[in-house]
């Protein structure tokens, strides 16, 4: 076995050989390539990296040129710097990450290029037309907490994940296998960084709690927090409680379909550990659901939707295709800890639509917000889009005007994520396939258009066709998470919980003899 290892550097070398030669026969003295096709079109590629804005930051945009060839060459260049170049047998092009990096650096602002060719199997190569993206100047926070789940309803493995979007690097924050029969969900954080983090948790042993976590301290609050949102102070964090049921469509592309019986917003005191609720938003008779907090921590924004039954207890609720959600928001000072004036910005019935999940930019200019026909379930909603608001402009004519973002798809786009310089969003979208929600990004410009969206890098450009998994609530942040793994789950195994006084509400767990079943909620 031993001795047929002598042949191997003569065949090696060869092969090198032959694979320079095809590319520089391409080549005249000054290296310039000559002998080629021109196809005045740029090439089929997947993911679909071309056209957009793209952060100075991101990981290499690893992509799979759908062009039948024997041999693929490109150079990836721009105005200044070492340009990219690439051979290779396989239409899958993998880019080097320190020379990726490298360019797009000292490009930013600038155009990046992208030319490729491709060898046909008969011997001639061809030139497409190039690949064009511009490089923003402005980098997108570089860490993503993300939920990971089975797109179907049957419950199962849950994690909160972490993914490094300057390479490849993802990992679990917090995976159900460590906490067995535990499910995670709800992650949450302040102003873009992690020292400060809710995420929420349910089983059968332990019953539904949130964990708090401050730096390096932790601890279990003996409530469930549904979507929340902290104040940027810090101190304190609006969340909902929601009477949550799923239920199914004999025929529809989507026969899942969920519905909020009863919902309610309350908050909680950091220092005190104390929740708190005002009438103002949890109202017999409406439904309360997905806070926000403008940037400077007068306004709490959120969701409203008049209560249209009486039982609580029929599956499917009566005109539960008639709910439709407003945007609504009430002011609030901190230092008297006191809510003041209600106001509806956005009705359903001026949309025709339900309005759901907004977030507000961190500079407080832009409110991005989802739609769909009704319900507040949006990702099983294909008809979900985003639209942005400039609330700049409303606040000086009064009048608060919208318009659908240009990223969307003919399939659901929700749970919007800004980034901390206000240039960058993640959302998720089923654009794909209908069925699993991924993670794409698009840049914001100063006129509040959304660029052409791009897609999650991974290293393999094929990941996605066999990842049977979908991303949820993707959030943007300034810095890894600091207290993850092993540390993390024997907290959540074994810690005891603080009890919490609620004030009741319809939706408040306990408020009934009926429990409340929130199996279905974050289901994507």
């Amino acid at each position: 076995m031993t001795k047929n290892y002598k042949y191997l550097a003569p065949v090696l070398a060869l092969v090198v050989l032959a694979t320079a030669a095809s590319i520089y026969a391409l080549r005249d003295s000054k290296g310039q390539i000559t002998q080629y096709g021109a196809i005045p079109r740029p090439p089929s590629i997947r993911p679909d990296y071309n056209g957009t804005v793209i952060p100075p930051n991101i990981a290499p945009l690893n992509f799979l040129v759908q062009e039948a060839g024997s041999q693929y060459y490109m150079k990836i260049y721009s105005r200044r710097g070492k340009p990219i170049e690439i051979f290779s047998r396989s239409p899958k092009i993998i880019i080097p990450q320190r020379a990726w990096h490298n360019l797009l650096n000292v490009n930013r602002s600038e155009q990046l290029n992208f030319d490729v060719f491709v060898k046909t199997a008969d011997g001639p190569w061809n030139r497409f037309a190039p690949i064009t993206n511009q490089i923003a100047n402005e980098p997108i926070d570089p860490f993503l907490v993300y939920r990971r789940i089975r797109p179907v309803y049957s419950t199962g493995e849950t994690s909160i994940h972490q993914r490094n979007l300057q390479n490849y690097d993802d990992a679990p924050v917090l995976s159900s296998k460590s906490v067995r029969g535990v499910c995670i969900n709800c992650h949450t954080f302040c102003n873009n960084r992690t020292d400060k983090m809710f995420f929420g948790s349910r089983s059968k042993r332990q019953g539904s709690f949130t964990v708090f976590v401050q730096d390096d301290t932790m601890f279990k609050l003996q409530t469930k927090f549904g979507y929340t949102s902290w104040h940027p102070s810090g101190k304190l964090a609006v969340y909902s409680v929601n009477k949550v049921r799923q239920f199914f469509h004999f025929a529809r592309n989507e026969v899942r379909e969920v519905v909020d019986l009863d919902s309610a917003l309350l908050y909680y005191a950091v220092d005190s550990k104390r929740v708190k609720t005002s009438p103002q938003f949890s109202a017999k008779d409406r439904l309360e659901t997905f806070p926000t907090w403008s940037p400077d921590g007068r306004y709490l924004y959120f969701c409203s939707a008049p209560m249209l039954w009486t039982d609580q207890n029929k599956l499917p609720p009566d005109r539960y295709r008639q709910v439709k959600y407003d945007l609504q928001r009430i002011t609030y000072n901190l230092d008297r800890d006191q809510w003041g004036h209600l106001e509806t910005l956005l009705s359903a019935q001026d949309t025709g639509l339900s309005i759901l999940q907004p977030k507000i930019s961190p500079d407080g200019r832009w409110l991005i917000f989802c739609m769909c026909d009704y319900s507040s379930w949006a990702s099983y909603h294909a008809e979900s889009d985003l639209y942005i608001m400039d609330l700049k402009a409303a606040h000086e004519t009064g009048s608060y005007e919208y318009r659908r973002l240009d990223c969307n798809s003919d399939q659901s786009e929700t749970w919007t994520s800004w980034s901390s310089n206000s240039r960058w969003i993640a959302f998720s979208s089923k654009k794909d396939n209908g069925l699993f929600t991924r993670t794409y990004f698009s840049y914001i410009d100063n006129d509040g258009k959304a660029h052409k969206p791009i897609l999650l890098p991974q290293r393999d450009p094929e990941f996605f066709d066999s990842f049977t998994w979908t991303h949820g609530v993707p959030e943007l942040v300034t810095e890894p998470v600091k207290v993850k793994g092993e540390k993390l789950a024997r907290f959540v195994r074994s810690a005891p919980k603080i009890a919490v006084d609620l004030p009741i509400t319809m939706a408040t767990p306990g408020a009934k003899d009926t429990p409340v079943d929130t199996r279905w909620q974050d289901r994507e």
